[in-house]
């Protein structure tokens, strides 16, 4: 269950019950602040995080190699020698969660603080699925320039920058500001993540009803930091025809109201020049991603061609639901995990990561986000490819490697890695 799909079950009363719990003692009160007795919050209590150290601290000639004086000598090395810090250092192994708390999950911009939960989340995903430690950061500022020169500062300190739950279309700004300011990888993993799985999955899907992704014409509903990401990493697949659509209609070259990033996208996709409605679209197309929460009807996934795949994504209610979407669609995945065919972000970018850092590239290409999608969808076979099952299960022990390999060989491949 998700932490959004947690809150939605909380009654009204309990949700009282939690706010009161939480409240600070007033002046005078004698009864502490009370725990909330939900299991999730039990679990939460003192966070699900901690530092740990490495080294032993037995006696003094320990404390003398740990600290001072024996630090000095490494300090002085890396001073002289500033590549030193990458296997003298934790850098080479750990990667900073970066947000603002602007996009968080299905719950929008809650702040940075009510962020942390979700980001001390994501630390555990990348320890437990990649070996890649990580530190959530919530910055107090929503400011583009704040934001990048905070994160610029912190860089020499890790050996990544994973950036998550940042609004469109700041992020957008951000990524590309750090990535050009950087020597290290920045990743939006709401973009990238979110993109990876979704091409991961299609391979898949197409494999299964028997076309090439060349043949297919898909629709994205969504022009947000996930949309716009799942739309360009399928064109750069080779997805025959692509059409995304915001709140006002469909992107094409004539609206002269898009974003700069939008108009970029749209001048990329939409070979047909279709306008008017995400409906219109769906008239005889192959795919649906759903990406913006907006709910889409029956009739609309009706419309789709013969054999059509639907991945409706937005949690935690999909655009439709699965089981009416399964009436026409030949494959229905989701981003819940209480359907089959998830499109889970934990298949990505713990390889990602652990791949970049074992060979200290400089980025992440386009080239390594599509070898991580090749990987992600072979480790399904064909003995093993179903309507219900096109990706593999967040806990295969497979994946990471497989991931972190494949994008380890196109880091070299790209000559943006060090090693």
């Amino acid at each position: 269950m998700t932490i959004a799909e947690s809150a939605e079950t909380l009654t009204e009363t309990q949700f009282t019950e939690l706010t009161e719990a939480l409240t600070p003692e007033q002046e005078g009160d004698s009864e502490p602040i009370r725990p909330f007795a939900e299991p999730v919050f039990e679990l939460h209590l003192g966070g699900k995080l901690e530092t740990r150290s490495t080294v032993p601290l037995r006696d003094a000639a320990d404390l003398s190699l740990a600290y001072t004086p024996g630090v000095a000598r490494v300090c002085t090395a890396i001073a002289e020698r500033p590549e030193l810090a990458h296997r003298y250092t934790w850098a080479a192994n750990t990667v900073a969660v970066v947000t603002d708390g602007t996009a968080v999950l299905g719950l929008g911009d809650i702040g940075p603080a009510a962020s942390l939960p979700v980001m001390e989340g994501k630390a555990v995903l990348f320890k437990e699925f990649g070996g890649v430690d990580a530190v959530p950061i919530a910055l107090a500022t929503t400011d583009v320039d704040e934001l990048v020169t905070t994160v610029r500062h912190l860089a020499p300190s890790f050996g990544g920058i994973n950036l998550e739950d940042i609004a469109a279309p700041r992020c957008f700004e951000i990524e590309d500001r750090l990535r050009a300011e950087l020597d290290i990888p920045v990743f939006h993993d709401d973009q990238h993540g979110t993109a990876i799985v979704a091409l991961a999955a299609l391979r898949n899907a197409a494999r299964l009803t028997g076309r090439p992704l060349s043949e297919l014409r898909a629709v994205v509903a969504g022009a947000g930091a996930s949309g716009i990401a799942v739309s360009t990493i399928l064109l750069e697949a080779g997805i025959g025809d692509l059409v995304a659509a915001d709140s006002k209609g469909l992107l094409h070259r004539d609206r002269t109201d898009l974003h700069p990033v939008k108009a970029a996208l749209a001048a990329r996709s939409n070979k047909a020049g279709l306008s008017g409605t995400l409906a219109d679209a769906l008239k005889g197309a192959d795919v649906f991603v759903g990406l913006s929460g907006a709910q889409v009807g029956e009739e609309a996934i009706a419309s789709m061609a013969p054999g059509a795949i639907v991945f409706a994504l937005s949690n935690p209610t999909p655009e439709i639901d699965p089981a009416i979407a399964r009436k026409y669609a030949a494959v229905v995945a989701t981003g819940r995990s209480d359907f089959p065919n998830q499109i889970n972000n934990v298949l990505a970018f713990p390889g990602v990561f652990r791949g970049a850092l074992d060979v200290r590239a400089r980025t992440v290409t386009e080239g390594m986000k599509l070898a991580a999608a090749t990987a992600i969808a072979d480790l399904v076979g064909d003995q093993e490819l179903t309507a219900d099952f096109i990706v593999p299960s967040p806990f295969d022990p497979r994946v990471a490697p497989a991931v972190a390999a494949a994008v380890a060989a196109e880091a070299r491949a790209a000559h943006v890695a060090r090693v």
